[in-house]
């Protein structure tokens, strides 16, 4: 089955084609009016007084190319069908279209189909009368005994600093030249966890569990080698030695590129740690995380190296009017302010208590061994992180007990202090609605009465403000009979009332609260509410202790 939105396939790349020009923030991009089959996005405000610059290739490396066009970068791309070079038709028409007096510049990929298309395409427009240049981009070094190099994201910096020497109005021989050593400069490496899907092909070739490949093509093609680990730093640090080795010492623009699967999250992350690597010193300027150069939906990253000089730098940082350019920044380190706040955390006296370190030890320890088995349920009713933000919890106030830092022999005040540390350690509404349960329980032992009367209240302030109740299959499903029971017969009715609430949830067919409130029948059916399965085994590890409280 195709995992990719479309409607026709010989139509999609003309349909991505007029999404993307009538959705221009600056409304500068037509597309050339021509046979269907020659796809050229132009600039709209472009009138041949300076030298042309053309890029293009296959379509799937979106915004590579026509996003791109636009003032300071390109004059027009050439867009083939996906993963297809441009027929020669098509870069003829291109370079007739955009070429004045001043000649056109051919930015090309290296790729055989691309060097031969675009090669005839601008010996035919030479024999019109045209003066017409190309310069080749060869920047992937997976593969160092290749005579033939592919051109891979760093091309779009060569879009980049040649666009600028062309705005600048040099010559065709300057900007061929600035573009031939912007090349010459240049190295990148990619890597990828995931190969892409295209449309219309059902057959996945998949890259082991746990494993990625080193040099992975950007059209799927395997790569030159593998690497056992998803380690963000590892991947970081082996691709910055490759490239730091190929580059050599010097000052440095780093181009970190989405292959165009990887999540904002994880590309945040794998930029910390490049501004953390052994590159960090020789950087200047850090363009990215961005999706410039992708492979569809490939999950995977590459990074570009490119040594920098005076002019490299400004051409860098020029602005442009294009769709998918990112702005280069300064690399340079977290900037932090401190926090100021009026709230001062409430002052509690550490005390010892043996048998209340024992519950506590027992409670913590439970949650951080149902970590997997909670995120698992979780991932087929709501988002998978019950378990950890339950562990994240308990590891919390595991350590402050390991600290000595907790009140145990002044139980209201304990309770008092666990809601506090979890509304400061515990996530989304798990952390807020267990804040409650613990602060109200603590505030109504300070006024006398027993534990279990103390979590009755906190149970009811956390139902009054969250909005759930018994039977809308949330944790309360397991903790409210097994309070009712622990209060009107024993705790050993407490375990047996919350293992049977829980298990009820998993006969509920619509949940009434929480991210499960989202989720079809479907997926509910047969399903237990994880945090009501953390109460049920919280209790039933309690019960192996003698609770006197």
């Amino acid at each position: 089955m195709s995992r990719f939105f479309f409607n026709d396939r010989k139509q999609l790349v003309n349909e991505a084609i007029e999404g993307l020009v009538i959705s221009a923030s600056q409304g500068n991009l037509v597309r050339l009016d021509t046979d269907p089959a020659i796809r050229v996005v132009i600039r709209s405000d472009w009138d041949r007084n300076r030298v042309a610059v053309i890029s293009g290739g296959g379509s799937g490396h979106e915004p590579a190319h026509a996003g791109f066009v636009g003032k300071g970068m390109l004059t027009a791309a050439v867009c083939g069908d996906l993963f297809a070079s441009p027929s020669v038709d098509a870069v003829f028409n291109a370079i007739v279209a955009v070429t004045g007096e001043q000649g056109c510049l051919l930015i090309v990929k290296n790729y055989t189909g691309d060097r031969l298309n675009f090669g005839l395409a601008a010996e035919k427009a030479k024999s019109h009368g045209l003066n017409v240049e190309m310069v080749i981009v060869a920047d992937d070094i997976s593969l160092p005994e290749n005579r033939q190099p592919r051109g891979i994201a760093g091309t779009v910096l060569v879009h980049k600093i040649a666009g600028y020497a062309a705005e600048e109005g040099k010559s065709l021989s300057q900007v061929r030249e600035i573009a031939q050593q912007t090349c010459d400069n240049l190295y990148s490496l990619g890597v990828a966890m995931q190969t892409c899907n295209l449309p219309d092909y059902t057959e996945e070739r998949r890259i082991k569990a746990g494993q990625v490949e080193l040099g992975l093509g950007i059209h799927g093609e395997p790569g030159a080698s593998v690497v056992d680990t998803h380690n963000s730093r590892i991947l970081i640090d082996t691709l910055v030695q490759v490239l730091s080795k190929s580059a050599g010492s010097g000052r440095f623009a780093i181009l970190i590129n989405n292959l165009g699967g990887v999540s904002a999250l994880e590309m945040a992350v794998l930029t910390r740690e490049l501004a953390h690597s052994a590159i960090n010193k020789q950087t200047d300027l850090l363009i990215g995380p961005a999706s410039l150069v992708t492979s569809l939906d490939m999950k995977g990253f590459s990074l570009s190296l490119l040594k920098l000089n005076d002019y490299f730098s400004k051409a860098l940082k020029a602005p442009v009017e294009t769709q998918g350019w990112q702005k280069p920044v300064v690399l340079q380190p977290l900037k932090t302010v401190v926090c100021k706040t009026e709230y001062k955390q409430s002052a509690y006296i550490p005390s010892e208590n043996a048998r209340i370190a024992e519950y506590i030890t027992v409670i913590t320890d439970t949650l951080i061994r149902l970590e997997n088995q909670l995120n698992a349920l979780d991932a087929k009713v709501g988002d998978g992180d019950t378990g950890s933000t339950f562990a994240h919890a308990a590891h919390a106030i595991a350590s402050q007990l390991a600290q000595k830092h907790l009140p145990l022999n002044d139980l209201p005040q304990l309770l008092l202090c666990l809601g506090e540390r979890l509304s400061v350690v515990m996530g989304g509404s798990s952390g807020v609605l267990m804040s409650i349960f613990f602060t109200a329980a603590g505030q109504k032992l300070q006024t006398g009465g027993t534990l279990v009367e103390a979590l009755l209240n906190g149970l009811a302030q956390m139902k009054h403000y969250g909005g759930a109740d018994i039977g809308d299959r949330t944790l309360i499903d397991a903790l409210q009979p097994a309070l009712e029971a622990w209060q009107n017969r024993d705790f050993s009715a407490a375990i047996q009332a919350a293992r049977e609430g829980a298990e009820k949830t998993a006969g509920m067919h619509k949940a009434g609260a929480g991210r499960s409130s989202y989720v079809n029948q479907q997926n509910l059916a047969g399903v237990p509410d994880p945090g009501a399965v953390a109460v049920a085994e919280v209790f039933t590890a309690l019960g192996k202790l003698q609770i006197k409280l």
